[in-house]
């Protein structure tokens, strides 16, 4: 989930849709590449580097690239690549209601043939490939090869090492630690968490504090339908209740709820608020445009959410598909995958030769021991079509008051139970 909006709206993307395909896009000399990370993210740049060698190494051929806002395309992916205007290849959202209802609805290209031929799936290791494959019903884990997870994410506690020390507190390794030190800033008069409630960070958030008493069972019933989902359980109450107490203590503000991902992370980076909880998507930029304080991140107590990150995918109308699985072949290359890393990525086939910056190192480090913890639990939104919506709106209305956090989980409750039939459950 993850990502840097643009101001490019929804409209444009939907008229787009419903033109005819133009001649730039069948040029069998052009790559239409499309994807929504931000330039001086660590996934924009390793990808720029890639568009370079790709060109580079297919002369007369250039990648004609466009990038997309996350929501942008999580809304009008369906519309979008059925259409004869659709990309060459994309980078798309994981998970069963997003890429998994792609390849259920015939829009993706099966890619297996080239996941054997190129040896993808020898670098992609045991959970990182899970969000890679879907079955006939689009549920993740089996199946057939729709998408090639080209990095690796978490979300973490990234706070203002800077502050901290002001207010004598050590790094937030533990819930209660966590919760102390957002207790001392808000009696100081700071407002500690940066939160943006009025797309995915809050409704995270709210998932995150459910995953402090969750286990691999529960993360399985709930994302992978193997068992029954209680919305009203000790787990689920547990996150609902904190969250809003959360709120109440004013650890962050009922405004957050008209705040948007990029501007929540931006007041972070300006050092408006002491503690972010957001994904390792933000990691890169921190680390390029924090100048005027100390940071440190360092993982959630408990599960958390995580997992590969986002997929290339190949549009089944794709007109150019032998140049989208070059193009991801680069990607997946060691040169590309160590310049995401050294840009503060999680790479998922690096060099053999080990990062030498001690923060990045330190990133990648956290990720390999929370995959041999086995403490990923993707994401929140992931279960059926639609839930991301319903969950931003649902926490939404926790922030601003209009629903206590109970009637929040009967909101999600009553969504699951009607949607994931959709998708197989």
């Amino acid at each position: 989930m993850s990502k840097r909006l643009l101001a490019a709206a929804v409209a444009a993307v939907l008229a787009v849709a419903g033109c005819g395909g133009s001649e730039e896009a069948s040029d069998p000399n052009t790559l239409k590449l499309w994807h929504y990370e931000g330039p001086d993210s660590a996934m924009g740049v390793a990808w720029a580097e890639a568009i370079k060698q790709f060109e580079a190494t297919h002369p007369g051929v250039k990648v004609q690239f466009e990038e997309k806002g996350f929501e942008q395309i999580q809304k009008t992916a369906s519309m979008v690549l059925n259409s004869k205007d659709a990309p060459d290849i994309l980078e798309y959202n994981k998970g069963n209601a997003t890429a998994g209802l792609l390849s259920k609805q015939g829009l993706l290209t099966d890619l297996g043939e080239e996941v054997a031929k190129r040896g993808w799936d020898k670098k992609l290791g045991p959970g990182i490939d899970t969000t890679a494959k879907y079955d006939e019903r689009g549920v993740m884990g089996s199946g057939k090869w729709y998408g090639i997870p080209n990095y690796a994410e978490y979300v973490m506690v990234y706070y203002n090492k800077t502050m901290f020390d002001q207010q004598g507190l050590a790094a937030p390794t533990t819930f209660d630690e966590l919760t102390a030190a957002m207790d001392k800033f808000a009696k100081a008069g700071v407002t500690p968490l940066a939160l943006g409630g009025a797309e995915y960070p809050a409704a995270q958030l709210f998932y995150q504090l459910a995953l402090t008493k969750a286990d691999r069972e529960w993360v399985d019933r709930f994302q992978r339908y193997t068992g029954p989902v209680d919305f009203h359980d000790n787990t689920w109450v547990f996150g609902a209740e904190t969250f809003a107490k959360w709120l109440r203590e004013g650890y962050f503000s009922k405004d957050s709820a008209g705040v948007k991902a990029e501007d929540m992370g931006l007041s972070f980076m300006q050092g408006k608020h002491p503690i972010m909880v957001s994904g390792s998507w933000w990691y890169g930029r921190v680390q390029a445009q924090v100048k005027d304080f100390e940071w440190a991140a360092v993982p959630w107590p408990g599960m958390t959410s995580g997992s590969s990150g986002n997929l290339w995918v190949v549009p089944k109308g794709s007109k150019n598909k032998q140049l989208a699985y070059d193009f991801i072949e680069i990607t997946m290359s060691p040169a590309i995958q160590d310049k995401l890393r050294d840009a503060g990525g999680i790479p998922v086939a690096p060099s053999a030769t080990p990062a030498t910056d001690p923060r990045t190192k330190q990133l990648n480090d956290d990720f390999q021991a929370l995959v041999d913890g086995d403490r990923l639990a993707f994401y929140p939104d992931w279960p059926a079509p639609g839930f991301y919506d319903a969950q931003v709106s649902s926490v939404q209305k926790v922030i601003t008051g209009q629903i206590g956090a109970h009637e929040a989980l009967t909101e999600l409750a009553d969504y699951y139970e009607e949607n994931t039939a959709s998708v197989g459950k």
